[in-house]
């Protein structure tokens, strides 16, 4: 059972918050503490979430680089997140006194986390309290809402005959899982595969591209932007569905059979081997039977980036996705991971804002590097082990 200490009345913590604003931070020293993994028990009130076995109460001053954290960076994904979140009896709070204070002061946010949190180290069901940290990012293609000359690969919407299927009203641990199919006399069967996709979702273009290696890796990132050559506009395609089939890694599949080694197995070492091996595009590819299906948006702000499981956009290099079957969506987390291909330290305040097919186990995050060429470079390298720290209102109960 998780303790808490009891959380501030809202009125003191207001006049402490306000009172600290004009306290001068000083900046970041050039090097951080290494990765600490003794828990320092937090005393207080029992908390009732899922998995919370998993999740080891400490104080901040457990967490590696939390002092170096510039917060301002990570405020407004913070404040997205209290956007879907703070109807909730526990966020109401900390989310009303958030709203008040100033996005500049990093000692007030500091000060802030620090009264209305508290910090649980995230551990697998094993025990152990390290996992993998990956990437991922939006890209941006070319294409055109006709086919023609180099746009020859579509990108669908939703076919209409594709079911969702949620079971949780009957069986509540299965909240977050989804059947999908489709219906075949009088029975419910699985969906078309990535091999077997086209007659099903035959009209059901919203685009063509003119590259079918990144229309593959645009399913795995989820969504990105394609610049319409036939309209001089840019779009958004967004996450809409997917067929049910589960995910599986096309980079697994070239180490295991002796096409590449672990270490090439990024995003860039797959693109280069299709590069050499264009007769086996085609076999690589439908390797992985996931397919997803889009929906259009406009782009308003292109400083704003897409939405995520959440529903909220997601803020480069503070946002990242969890599995949901362990950790809470929306909440602060902290990362200690490194930079990709690195020992370089990457420790932050990120916020758990998306969720993603590969994306299972408790101390598993894909961390969002943001949209564009460099954003991608880093996203397709980034394969580090890492420890994650739950921020958790004091209040829960």
């Amino acid at each position: 059972m998780l303790k808490f200490s009891a959380i501030l009345p809202l009125t003191a913590a207001a006049v402490l918050l306000a009172a600290c604003t004009s306290t001068p931070m000083d900046k970041a020293p050039a090097t951080v503490p290494p990765v600490t993994r003794t828990p320092v028990p937090a005393p207080g009130v029992p908390v009732t979430i899922k998995n919370a076995d998993l999740f080891k109460p400490v104080s901040f001053s457990a967490l590696p680089g939390w002092q170096q954290d510039d917060l301002t960076e990570a405020w407004p994904a913070f404040m997205a997140s209290c956007s879907a979140l703070r109807a909730k009896p526990d966020w109401k709070e900390p989310c009303s006194i958030a709203k008040e204070l100033d996005a500049k002061d990093n000692a007030a946010l500091r000060l802030f986390f620090e009264s209305f949190f508290v910090p649980h180290q995230v551990n697998n069901p094993d025990g152990s309290g390290e996992g993998l940290v990956t990437g991922y990012y939006e890209p941006l293609l070319h294409g055109s809402r006709k086919r023609g000359g180099v746009f020859q690969t579509p990108l669908y919407r939703t076919p209409a005959d594709l079911l969702t299927i949620d079971l949780s009203s009957v069986y509540p641990e299965l909240k977050n899982l989804r059947l999908r199919g489709r219906v075949v006399g009088n029975k419910v069967v699985p969906y078309a595969s990535r091999a077997e996709i086209l007659p099903a979702v035959a009209g059901k273009e919203l685009v063509w591209v003119d590259d079918a290696i990144e229309a593959f890796f645009l399913q795995i990132q989820g969504s990105g932007r394609v610049a319409l050559a036939d309209s001089n506009e840019t779009i958004r395609l967004a996450y809409a569905d997917q067929n049910g089939h589960p995910y599986k890694s096309i980079g697994r599949y070239l180490v295991d059979k002796g096409e590449l080694k672990l270490e090439q197995a990024s995003a860039q070492g797959i693109k280069e081997w299709l590069v050499k091996n264009p007769n086996r595009q085609e076999e690589l590819l439908n390797v992985n039977p996931s397919v997803v299906f889009f929906k259009e948006e406009k782009i308003l702000d292109p400083g704003i980036g897409p939405k995520g499981a959440l529903g909220v956009p997601l803020t480069g290099q503070r946002s990242i996705a969890i599995d949901p079957q362990f950790l809470p969506l929306g909440v602060p987390v902290f990362l200690s991971t490194t930079q990709p291909n690195s020992a370089r330290i990457l420790q932050k305040l990120v916020l758990a804002q998306d969720t993603g097919g590969a994306i299972r186990g408790a101390v598993r995050a894909d961390y969002f590097w943001g949209f564009g060429s460099e954003a991608g470079e880093q996203a397709g390298r980034m394969k580090q082990r890492g420890a994650l720290w739950l921020l958790l209102p004091k209040s829960i109960n």
